[in-house]
């Protein structure tokens, strides 16, 4: 069998970069609108790296879809484990071991964490209760983003409504437009 590909066969996998990509589909993520993301940050010479606990990789996922995307996009750290977001993405020990996982300020030290240890000028943060069940008190459906960047930290907290996919679709979602309102003039 060669390992050269015969250019006149079809391919058994799909195009999978262009608008009707699934992933971003599955996300209900308009493939123009994380372009237009990927777009401006390499317009702006700048890069990102996100460090993902809920959304296990999504993130990175969603932004590597995009054709061109590895002119902008670092890196992820995905730290689902409560350790591994001090070992991976230098969030406090005494911060996990006081106020738990899911916590508007381990969002902010995972948005730094990623930023600093993958070298972006932004990182993301992302920490949260997909459900079904309740983590350490915490309901699902809450989910802490952060963005760290060039003169930039900011948070926000969100109740997404809805099945543990949902959730974590809508917590994708809004991690990319918290950057995008920072780096997108027509964002909106």
């Amino acid at each position: 069998m060669s390992a050269v590909p015969d250019p006149g066969a079809t391919s058994a996998v799909p195009d999978q970069s262009g608008p009707d990509d699934p992933l971003l589909t599955g996300l209900g993520l308009a493939a123009d609108r994380v372009a237009a993301l990927v777009r401006a940050l390499r317009e702006r010479g700048q890069t990102v790296a996100a460090a993902e606990s809920l959304t296990g990789g999504l993130v990175t996922a969603a932004l590597s879809a995009i054709p061109g995307a590895s002119a902008v996009l670092r890196g992820g750290l995905v730290v689902y484990a409560t350790d591994l977001k001090h070992a991976l993405a230098g969030v406090a020990a005494d911060l996990l071991a006081e106020h738990g996982a899911v916590h508007p300020e381990v969002a902010a030290q995972l948005a730094a964490g990623a930023r600093q240890r993958c070298g972006a000028d932004w990182g993301l943060g992302l920490t949260g209760v997909a459900g079904p069940d309740p983590q350490d008190g915490v309901a699902p459906g809450t989910v802490h983003l952060a963005l760290a960047g060039p003169g930039v930290a900011t948070q926000r907290t969100l109740v997404l409504p809805g099945e543990r996919r949902v959730i974590r679709a809508g917590a994708v979602a809004a991690a990319l437009d918290l950057l995008a309102t920072r780096v997108v003039p027509t964002w909106g």
